[in-house]
Parts: structure tokens; C-alpha cells; sequence
């Protein structure tokens, strides 16, 4: 009994104190000028506290106790990490081959969307939302990867594969005669509402946080018209239904203004590109609070890059057809006061480029305020993530980043990000 006794005596000695919860992490961020963009304020010589990842105070500069970790971004601008609504982490670049998502076995693919996450992230987009990679897992897994800590990159709103007619905008088409798409690039292929609903199922069964549909044809798609509907009113509906069952959500990729207008009827959060939407489809996004996430930026790379390399005439002439009107369209709705997040199409162009896209956002209507908080704000509204990201204020992640000089006066500056922070860890 005696050696019983000490035995349970050592252990518990050795045994260590669970009772006793671990030190807090603390980070003092000394910033020059903040700018919150929830309340539009700038406010100069601030103290950003971060506890445990979290925001937890930002107030007046004062000397922090001694010993403390103190981040100097007294020289800089601070502004919460960007969003990108519109991004393809987890796939090669767009190239003038449409067999090129074939040519990369799934390992090689990991790997450069670990690349492709790490440069996002350091470009200071501190959270994206990935709308489909041609492996359905593909981004889910990404997001799994960062969030264990394997792999640096933003935090990831992942949709998995795309929903999507048999050889429609979400396909990998125009390949060579006898080249066969494997299975696992076909997961979200549906012709009817009942096979809609199935395959939203097997997307959130793999653990997507959103869904996004295909609805219309699409410009970087062979044998694919942006203007024509491909998943039809009903399915959209179901694919709509189904998500919301499951606490989940939709957005569709729509280029035509009426397959536009019939993904807003049937309850689509958000319509990626609305290229060609009219004045009636304006007017509906405003009244149905529907977010349109338009990539004003991406036609003039598509342009440049897709002469330059040979991309197919098909796709040259469907870019040259949507560009502007969707830049027409985007001032229009700023004008309406539509919802309108930031997002990129990231991955059509090299990762790590996104904030080009703030000068486009100004010069067809925004002011630089409302070009941050689309890209703050507005798209942590659109994910439903506004708790957490988006903003400086006490609860939210700390999540920012650190530039030169003042965005309110220069937008594109956000393309020179010298300072990032993910969760109160530097990451750059």
C-alpha cells in the first residue's frame, strides 16, 4: 500500500498542472495612422492590441508594459487584411493549352496552391473566398492544410468543385480528340434540379463552406457563350434550397443578364462576374440585397497576356465582348448603391496581384474608402464572416496589414503592401 501511495504521489507530481491555463499571446502594434473601415475613421498614433489572435483594444498610443512584444508599424498605414471574394488557389494559371488542368497530377497541383496561398497572403489578402478548383477537394483541402498549420496562406472560404451542366462553363473542354477528364474533375456535373441537389450535398459532404454555381456560359471556356443559361431556373433553386438546409449558401457565376436575373429570383447570394447585367438586374440586386462580385480588372490581363501567348480567338473575342460592359455595368451599380465586394478571378492572373484591381474600382466610380471597405467590410458581409474579419475592432481577428502612404489619397498603394499579420503573427 505504502508504494501504491508514493507511486500515485509521483505521478501526480510529474503530471503537469492542466488546471493552470497557459500565458496569454500579447502583441502591441504601434500604427501611425489606422484606418477602420467599418466606420470610415482615420485615426493617427494608435495601439492595436492583440490577444490570443484576437483584436482586443485599439486606443491612443501609450508605452506598453516592459518587456512586451511590440510590432512598429509607426511609419505606416494599418488597415484590416483584404478580402478576396473571387479566387482559384488550388490550380494552375490560365494558359493558351485547355488541357493544361490535365497535365498536373494532384500532388504537383497541392503544391502550387501551397505557392499560390502563400503569395496571396503576402500581397496582404488575409482571407479569400475560393469559388472552385477542378478538383472538388482541391481548395477544401488548402483550407484544411492552412488552418492545421501545414501550409501558410489567408483563411479560406472553399467551395470545392463547381456545380455545373455536362460540358458547360465548369468543365475542362476543347481537349484533343481521345483525352477523357478523370472523375474527380467532374464531381459537380448536374443536368436536373434532382441532380443539383445531390451534388450541393456531396460538395458540402466534402466539406465546402459555400456553393458556387455555374449558370451561364463562360469566357475562359471553350464552346461555352457567357450569355446563355446553362444550369436552368429550378436548379439554381434547388442548389439554392439545399444549401440553406444545411446553413449554407450560393453564388453564382453568371455573365448574361438573364440568366443573372434568374439566379437573383431564385435566392443566389452573390452573381460572380455580371458582365452583361442590364438595368433591370441592377435594380434587383439593389432590391434583393444580391452581391455582385465583378472582376473589373481581369478583362485587360485576358487581353494583354492572351494575344502575347496565343490563347484561342474564341476566347479573345468573348473577353473583348464583356469587359467593358461589365466596367459600364460596375459604374451603374456603384451609382445604385449595390452591394459589391471585392473579388479578382485570381488565378486567371498570377496570385499575389490581386489589389490591382482597387485603380479599376475608382476610376469606374468608387471612392478609395469604398474601394477598401469592398474589400474589407462589404466582402465579410458577403461570406458572413463579418464577426471576424473585415475590421479592427475588438473580436475580430488580428488580421492587417501595413502600407507606406495613405490609400485615401493614392489607391494603389494597396499594391505595395510592405507589412502582414495573420491572427497577431507576422507573416511578412
Amino acid at each position: 500500500m505504502k508504494r501504491l501511495l508514493a507511486a500515485l504521489i509521483g505521478a501526480f507530481a510529474l503530471a503537469p498542472a492542466a488546471a493552470t491555463p497557459p500565458p496569454l499571446s500579447v502583441v502591441y502594434v504601434h500604427a501611425g495612422h489606422v484606418i477602420e473601415p467599418s466606420t470610415g475613421q482615420m485615426l493617427d498614433n494608435q495601439l492595436i492590441r492583440v490577444t490570443d489572435g484576437y483584436v482586443t483594444a485599439v486606443e491612443p498610443w501609450h508605452e506598453p508594459p516592459q518587456g512586451a512584444n511590440v510590432v512598429d508599424w509607426s511609419r505606416q498605414w494599418v488597415l484590416p487584411g483584404l478580402i478576396d471574394c473571387h479566387v482559384h488557389l488550388a490550380d494552375f494559371l490560365q494558359t493558351s493549352d485547355p488541357a493544361e488542368p490535365l497535365k498536373h497530377s494532384a500532388e504537383e497541383t497541392a503544391y502550387a496552391g501551397a505557392r499560390n496561398a502563400r503569395a496571396t497572403l503576402e500581397a496582404g489578402f488575409t482571407t479569400v473566398h475560393d469559388v472552385g478548383s477542378y478538383r472538388a477537394n482541391g481548395n477544401i483541402e488548402l483550407r484544411n492544410a492552412i488552418n492545421r498549420g501545414d501550409v501558410v496562406g489567408p483563411r479560406i472560404n472553399a467551395v470545392g468543385g463547381y456545380i455545373t451542366v455536362p460540358g458547360g462553363g465548369g468543365e475542362v473542354t476543347g481537349l484533343p480528340a481521345g483525352m477523357v477528364v478523370p472523375p474527380e474533375m467532374r464531381m459537380g456535373v448536374a443536368k436536373t434540379p434532382a441532380e443539383v441537389h445531390r451534388k450541393v450535398n456531396v460538395m458540402l459532404d466534402l466539406g465546402a463552406d459555400s456553393i458556387k454555381l455555374i449558370a451561364t456560359g463562360a469566357v475562359l471556356t471553350e464552346g461555352t457563350e457567357p450569355g446563355q443559361i446553362e444550369l436552368d431556373g429550378p436548379s439554381v433553386l434547388a442548389a439554392v434550397q439545399t444549401a440553406r438546409a444545411r446553413g449554407s449558401w450560393v453564388t453564382s457565376h453568371a455573365h448574361g443578364a438573364q440568366g443573372i436575373m434568374q439566379a437573383i429570383i431564385a435566392g443566389s447570394r452573390g452573381i460572380e462576374h455580371a458582365s452583361l447585367i442590364d438595368d433591370a438586374g441592377i435594380i434587383l440586386a439593389k432590391n434583393q440585397g444580391t452581391y455582385l462580385d465583378m472582376d473589373v480588372y481581369n478583362g485587360d490581363y485576358i487581353a494583354e497576356v492572351g494575344r502575347r501567348d496565343g490563347w484561342s480567338a474564341n476566347i479573345l473575342r468573348k473577353n473583348d465582348e464583356t469587359t467593358e460592359a461589365q466596367r459600364q455595368a460596375f459604374a451603374k451599380a456603384v451609382k445604385a448603391g449595390v452591394k459589391l465586394p471585392f473579388g479578382t478571378d485570381a488565378g486567371v492572373f498570377p496570385h499575389g496581384l490581386n489589389a490591382r484591381q482597387f485603380k479599376y474600382m475608382v476610376k469606374y466610380g468608387m471612392t478609395p474608402l469604398q474601394a477598401i471597405q469592398s474589400a474589407t467590410t462589404v466582402a465579410a458581409e458577403f461570406l458572413m464572416w463579418n464577426k471576424r474579419v473585415g475590421s479592427l475592432t475588438p473580436g475580430h481577428w488580428g488580421d492587417m496589414i501595413a502600407v507606406g502612404s495613405s490609400p485615401l489619397e493614392d489607391i494603389s498603394v494597396l499594391e505595395r503592401v510592405e507589412h502582414v499579420m495573420k491572427g497577431g503573427v507576422v507573416v511578412r
